[in-house]
């Protein structure tokens, strides 16, 4: 009797683990690297890791003094123009009187032909001169806009809400321009990444709902299959299954809008739904 009553207690104990399968993964996140847009030395890191930005934050500025330089160097060429500009003007004012008196002489046959040839030669370079300042104005001023820009791109703000993972340069280096200098992590970009045995792949399909658990998680949370791998890969090492490691597996990929309450790297059990 007390035999048949051990062999009836290991076979629901069976059953019970049968009912509570469920599928290793880990949370995982899709990092916003923060690039420096243009090369220089890093002159002030505003964060640190672990820190919390929010859209508009200041997360380091690099070396401007070049950039101060293009911004003066437009200033002052506008400046200049518009000191020539005055005179110009008052010249080409001039010309123009003049030319009209020597037309109207020329009707009167009160001039010579030289005379209103010189008149007229005379207006056409000053007015040709007005333009040419007026041309070199406009550039200066593109040259201020762009030389403007570049500077406030020494400033390099953080474009999304998330909290800092990590800082790849620090001050007094040199960032390349296009290299990470440091990565955000937003909370809605957290989601988790599971294995699926190949003879239980035939289970999962996309647009599934999973349930995920974890030691101290909330009871509550649920996600949607978004990427079913179409390859099949042996256990990736840091499932740490005996019964499994193994076996092949698909890779799965779960999220839930808003991204879920987790850390990349947290082991987590996934349950169909």
């Amino acid at each position: 009797m007390k035999r048949l009553s051990l062999i009836l207690v290991l076979l629901l104990a069976g059953c019970g683990q049968n009912n509570d399968h469920a599928w290793l993964g880990y949370a995982e996140g899709d990092y916003a690297f923060v690039s420096a847009p243009q090369a220089g030395w890093v002159t002030d890191v505003a964060v640190d890791r672990g820190a919390w930005v929010k859209q508009g934050d200041l997360l380091f500025t690099l070396d401007d003094t070049s950039q101060i330089a293009a911004r003066d160097t437009a200033q002052a060429a506008i400046a200049q123009a518009e000191g020539q500009m005055g005179q110009a003007q008052a010249s080409l004012e001039l010309t123009r009187k003049e030319l009209t008196r020597q037309q109207g002489l020329m009707r009167a046959d009160a001039t010579s032909k030289q005379a209103y040839d010189q008149a007229k030669s005379n207006y056409d370079t000053a007015a040709a001169l007005v333009a040419e300042i007026v041309a070199n104005e406009s550039q200066a001023r593109a040259s201020l806009a762009n030389a403007a820009y570049q500077l406030s791109q020494r400033d390099v703000i953080s474009r999304t809400t998330g909290r800092v993972q990590d800082v790849y340069f620090r001050q007094g280096e040199y960032a390349p321009a296009m290299t990470p200098v440091i990565s955000v992590l937003p909370p809605q970009n957290i989601y988790v990444r599971f294995f699926v045995p190949e003879n239980e792949f035939a289970k999962i399909h996309l647009g599934d709902k999973v349930k995920i658990s974890c030691d101290g998680c909330a009871n509550n949370m649920v996600a949607t299959v978004t990427f079913i791998a179409s390859q099949e890969e042996f256990t990736p090492p840091v499932i740490f299954s005996i019964t499994s490691r193994k076996q092949l597996v698909f890779k799965i990929e779960a999220r839930a809008p808003g991204g879920l309450k987790l850390h990349p790297g947290q082991p987590v059990d996934v349950h169909p739904l």
